[in-house]
């Protein structure tokens, strides 16, 4: 008899086969349960506390799961499939998670009949192109310039979030923000920038309905000499500049020895010189406002004041970025480069009000402003985070729009004609995959199911009566009115999907389903190379080699 080999260290653990293939799919399952309730109108929120101790409430899946701490190797790559639908398409979160875990949860069968994981796999992603090509012949393109049908679209992606007790206000928000700094590429395609260009400005104060876009820009400063500089302007003349108007101090403690004492006081006067020759290039372009995103000294802010310009110093660069945006002025980075064109007057007028406790400077009615702020005001903190979150989406829907109009039926309505045309497909498949390819469709189901459960219908006769009105793949805009729960034609309904949000979940979850099948290994508890005093420590000293030096080990404490 053979000594047995010991191949693996003792602390490491080794799981195998059905055993890891059963843990990824209850832990991915655990995930979508999580979220599960959060899908559709009639949704709960969930309170999570974060480790600051700071309360997070909100319905939507990515920023559940992001405030989630995991154990699980395989929960944790389902967290990052909402990050990823999040970052990509802005929507639909939620129902990555549900669909993907859904998909988990049919496969679990085929593993215990001892299915080969790649056969699985093969299979679905067999579904997952005839899924997106059922999707290709369902979707309606839609007119990107007809408000009406814009704003039913957004108000239907974000009628399962907190805010739809407020109507269309957000969804009316978030048209505005992305029509405004919609650019256009040429051959049709417009390119919209959420991240740089929109800004959402929360003032706690007021109520919701004081919410709105405004044409241009606000920023939470004041002018530098409040009693001097006008607080109002109308059509200004914006400079805006990327430099201190300051003396440059010396490089780290420069001694200068003086030895006449006239000497101090023409260095001095060749400070205050620079400083003025600075202003006189700005002021030769009789601006109104002029903008730093430095320092400003008070010698510059007198002359500035003596000539009747309002100046604000230390501003955000994104905020400078959108201030030129927004009235048309160029960023400039030496005041002896300005040339008249740098000057922006696309604005109407600029003024600084007092919000709450807090001054704000508006720079608004511009001409054609390519950025823009969206002003929330709301109650409490909670709230105004909340429907940040849910305006971050809608406006990530108005893109997606924009960027291709095509539309599906929401409610349900594609999960089940999906499901209907691939158990259609699925008597036309040879040999084994036909089954992993059944139990595909069926997953799809999934969505509609959920939302069901989540109106407190009649889940099964609900789902019964709904795949009969699907069964040949016809009827495709019936599903369920996720207010009331009955069975409704999507199209009266207005509730509709982006084609986009739709496509990249569904490809999103049945990769991420297929990987997580793909793994048959975990081994757990690989260390760091120990210390030496920490654990068994060998008994001779630890010579460090030239390939250690760099390690951490070298840095005590």
């Amino acid at each position: 008899m053979q000594a047995p080999v010991l191949v693996l260290k003792d602390s490491l653990k080794r799981e195998s086969g059905n055993k890891v293939h059963h843990g990824n799919i209850q832990a991915s399952k655990a995930v979508a349960e999580i979220i599960r309730t959060t899908l559709g109108p009639r949704s709960m929120l969930k309170m999570l506390l974060d480790a600051a101790g700071g309360i997070v409430v909100t319905n939507d899946g990515n920023a559940i799961l992001r405030e989630l701490d995991l154990a699980h190797p395989a929960a944790k790559s389902m967290i990052e499939l909402s990050r990823t639908q999040d970052e990509e398409v802005g929507d639909g979160t939620t129902s990555v998670i549900v669909l993907a875990g859904e998909m988990l949860h049919v496969a679990e069968a085929f593993i215990e009949k001892n299915y080969h994981p790649t056969v699985i796999c093969r299979a679905y992603n067999k579904a997952l192109e005839d899924a997106i090509a059922v999707l290709d012949k369902i979707a309606m393109t839609v007119d990107v310039k007809d408000r009406a049908t814009m704003l039913g679209l957004v108000k239907s992606c974000i009628g399962t979030k907190f805010t739809s007790q407020f109507g269309d206000l957000i969804a009316d928000l978030a048209i505005d923000a992305t029509t405004t700094v919609g650019v256009d590429l040429g051959q049709g395609l417009r390119e919209v920038d959420i991240k740089k260009y929109i800004k959402i400005e929360k003032v706690p104060g007021g109520q919701l309905e004081d919410s709105k876009v405004l044409k241009g820009v606000m920023f939470n400063k004041d002018v530098v000499a409040p009693g001097k500089m006008r607080r109002k302007i109308l059509n200004p003349r914006i400079i805006l500049l990327d430099c201190p108007l300051e003396y440059k101090k010396g490089e780290n403690q420069t001694n200068a020895e003086l030895l006449r004492e006239e000497d101090w006081s023409v260095l001095l006067k060749m400070e205050e010189e620079y400083i003025e020759n600075l202003c006189v290039q700005i002021l030769k372009f009789k601006p109104d406002l002029v903008i730093t995103e430095k320092g400003l000294s008070d010698l510059a802010c007198h002359y500035f004041s003596k000539a009747g310009v309002s100046a604000i110093r230390r501003l955000r660069k994104t905020d400078n970025n959108r201030i030129a945006k927004a009235c048309g002025a160029i960023i400039v980075n030496r005041p002896d480069e300005l040339q008249e064109s740098d000057v922006g007057t696309g604005a109407g007028l600029f003024e600084v009000k007092k919000i709450g406790d807090e001054f704000f400077a508006f720079i608004v009615e511009c001409k054609d402003p390519k950025a823009c702020t969206v002003l929330l005001r709301g109650a409490s903190k909670d709230l105004l985070n909340e429907v940040e979150r849910n305006l971050q989406d809608a406006m990530s829907v108005a893109r997606n729009i924009i960027k291709n109009p095509k539309l599906v039926p929401g409610g349900g309505a594609t999960e089940l004609t999906v499901s209907a045309m691939l158990k259609q497909k699925s008597s036309s498949i040879e040999g084994i995959e036909k089954w992993p390819y059944e139990a595909a469709a069926i997953a799809f189901e999934a969505i509609p199911r959920t939302l069901a459960q989540n109106c407190g219908v009649n889940v099964i006769r609900t789902m019964t009566a709904l795949q009969g009105k699907h069964a040949n793949g016809e009827n495709t805009w019936i599903g369920i009115d996720g207010n009331t729960g009955e069975i409704a034609d999507m199209k009266e309904r207005k509730i509709w999907d982006s084609y986009s949000v739709k496509a990249q979940a569904f490809k999103t979850a049945i990769e991420a389903a297929c990987m997580l099948l793909r793994i048959d290994d975990i081994v757990s508890g690989i260390k760091k190379k120990q210390a030496p005093g920490a654990g068994q420590a060998p008994s001779k000293p630890k010579i460090e080699e030239e390939g250690d030096a760099d390690n951490e080990q070298m840095i005590p404490e």
